[in-house]
């Protein structure tokens, strides 16, 4: 197939791959390139002679038009009563616990609710230490003693 050969259904082909492109890699660009392949379909279904360097550009002006606009006029995000919800760990930063468990080398399991966690601390604590979460460390809980400050723990 030559270049000369490419017609509007080649285009609205091309837009679907785009967009089944973008349920595989999400990120908002492969489905604009998609709106833009449709948009030249249209386009040259309705100017069956437009050469196909005009196309190219139209879809190449288009793609980027779109997806600069959709980056400048996307919906903010929306602000919510429970910032921490899929951040488990994060809900548990400032609450207080016992520890079940002695801390030994700087490292020791916190249960926590209905989970079992790793927490470590720079200092070791005896089994019946109350402790604070002061950070998340990916799924390992940074704890440091009550009463004292953040050197200890």
């Amino acid at each position: 197939m030559s270049l000369d050969a490419i017609l509007y259904w080649h285009w609205w082909i091309a837009g679907l791959v785009f967009l089944t492109l973008e349920a595989f890699v999400p990120g908002a660009i492969f489905l604009w390139m998609g709106v833009s392949a449709m948009i030249v379909g249209v386009i040259a279904f309705g100017i069956p002679v437009l050469a196909w360097p005009a196309q190219f550009i139209i879809f190449g002006v288009l793609s980027i038009a779109t997806v600069f606009a959709w980056r400048r006029w996307r919906p903010a995000k929306v602000a919510t009563d429970q910032p921490t919800l899929n951040r488990r760990g994060e809900s548990y930063v400032g609450r207080q616990f016992t520890l079940g468990e002695a801390i030994v080398n700087g490292v020791g399991t916190l249960r926590v609710d209905d989970s079992q966690w790793r927490i470590s601390a720079s200092a070791d604590a005896p089994a019946g230490t109350q402790v604070r979460v002061v950070a998340v460390d990916g799924t390992t809980l940074r704890v440091e003693r009550l009463g004292q400050g953040a050197g200890g723990a």
